[in-house]
């Protein structure tokens, strides 16, 4: 299952930590702050690194507020910076890099949305207390003046930090109606740090689930992926789901929790895919390269997905039973839809609904029966997903009969240890025809064309089914082929 939830940190030891992350960054801190002190601004550490300092956490991209104007700010920084950009400027902010740092400098801002536009209206504000009580949630809402280092938490962030809990600095109601988005973020927060949701923001999500629907596809997705990929995932999800708000962005999630009663036995749908996402992190470690792994959003968002052509495939028999055919097929379908409301990549949507479709392929393995021909069609169907099809496979087992689970097991073994064989003497991860394009083109005297493909697609359909053949045997082949054509 997912990793345990971190422990409590006491507050002593998180200001220890605190002082030595600042201690860490100071040659960027200090510098900085003199810099807009002279210049009579003021400048603080706000937000994710105060929070992630304090939680013992280091990076390299700080956030900043201030109470100087974006041109101001970014006349500081010339001179200063290795490099700038202003692609937020309209918001108030300005980044620089400067060595390994990478900064943004925000000035003092309240915002809000109109009920009916998906973008802010930006307005600078003059305190940094005005500045905290706009962002999302307490524990955001943290700041660190520099160069002075005093540090500043109106809200109560701290203790909320120890507690691991997620409220918002005023009414969560007027939160959300700023920014619907924040609801989202509630959820992929206590996926990321494994904290609680406050109840009075629970019920806030609640009652304005709706409101997300002013909020861009693009943003709810980069907060979906967040969530996906972050150590907690079934937290931010089940919250999503117990809100309604997973009813308004990902619509087959909530709809796998299928009725259930006594004449009627199948899994819980719901239930078990979340185990299943679980059982697909903890293998993740199969896709690392050079040692390096980390959070694969394809195999995760897959492993969510597998699943949800079951509520449209769902019969019932006389005996009890439930079936779901070809829930593969239309699960691969249902998921393509989402992934393009959601506007995810092409690449993306391909990766993850081909996933879908072929998750269900290994059952026909039986006890070992698929021949070298039905190996090869495995391999080359799933193409560069074989990875990850090995995964999500595996981790589809949730059965709590320990025989049964041990058996597909082993079983899943013998058909990778095949792959792996059938590999070694065939190349079947480049698995091509014994011919290419001109080598047909010149035993069949043809011009590029229709018939071309069609010779080649045939040597293609021959190398899966017989394995590889000498070049005078694929001659022999492609000329019985093409004299039965006519």
């Amino acid at each position: 299952m997912s990793e345990p939830l971190p422990d409590p940190v006491p507050i002593p030891e998180m200001e220890r930590r605190l002082t030595g992350a600042l201690d860490r960054i100071a040659v960027i801190t200090d510098e900085l702050g003199s810099r807009f002190t002279a210049a009579g601004h003021q400048l603080a550490l706000v937000g994710g690194p105060v929070r992630d300092a304090l939680m013992g956490r280091d990076h390299n991209d700080l956030d900043f507020t201030t109470s100087a104007r974006p041109e101001e700010t970014e006349r500081l920084l010339k001179g200063w910076a290795e490099g700038l950009w202003d692609m937020g400027r309209a918001f108030g902010t300005i980044g620089a890099r400067k060595g390994d740092y990478q900064v943004e400098i925000t000035t003092y801002r309240s915002e809000s949305y109109d009920p009916d536009s998906r973008k802010p209206d930006v307005e600078f504000g003059d305190t940094i207390e005005g500045d905290l009580g706009r962002r999302d949630f307490t524990v955001n809402a943290m700041a660190v003046s520099v160069p002075g280092r005093v540090f500043i938490d109106p809200y109560g962030g701290v203790v909320d930090l120890a507690h691991r809990v997620l409220r918002t600095p005023g009414r969560p109601e007027d939160s959300f109606s700023d920014d619907p988005l924040r609801m989202m973020r509630a959820a992929r927060f206590a996926a990321q740090l494994g904290f609680t949701v406050d109840p009075a923001v629970v019920a806030a999500m609640t009652a304005m689930a709706d409101r997300i629907s002013i909020i861009s596809a693009e943003r709810v997705r980069d907060e979906l992926i967040k969530l996906v990929c972050a150590p907690y995932p079934r937290l931010g999800l089940t919250l999503l789901v117990e809100t309604g708000l997973a009813e308004r962005v990902l619509p087959e999630l909530p709809a796998l929790a299928l009725e259930r009663d006594e004449h009627h036995r199948h899994k819980d749908v719901y239930e078990h895919t979340l185990t299943v996402l679980e059982q697909s992190i903890e293998l993740e470690s199969r896709l690392a390269k050079d040692g390096q792994s980390g959070p694969d959003f394809v195999s995760r968002f897959a492993a969510l997905m597998h699943d949800v052509g079951k509520p449209r495939t769902r019969r019932f028999l006389d005996d009890g039973t439930v079936t779901f055919h070809h829930h593969d097929v239309v699960g691969a379908k249902l998921t393509r839809r989402r992934m393009k409301e959601l506007r995810f990549s092409n690449d993306q949507i391909d990766a993850v609904a081909t996933l879908v479709e072929l998750h269900l392929r290994f059952h026909g393995y039986g006890s070992g029966e698929w021949t070298d021909s039905a190996v090869r069609r495995y391999v080359r169907d799933a193409g560069d997903l074989l990875e990850r099809l090995h995964i999500l496979t595996r981790a589809d087992c949730t059965t709590r009969n320990q025989r049964k689970a041990e058996r597909l097991r082993r079983t899943y073994d013998d058909l990778e240890a095949r792959i792996a064989r059938l590999s070694e003497e065939e190349e079947l991860a480049s698995i091509r025809p014994d011919l290419d394009g001109q080598q047909i083109m010149d035993i069949l005297g043809i011009p590029p064309g229709r018939e071309v493909g069609a010779a080649y697609k045939f040597l293609l359909e021959r190398r899966l089914d017989d394995g590889p053949m000498s070049e005078d045997a694929a001659r022999a082949a492609l000329l019985e082929w093409w004299a039965a054509r006519g």
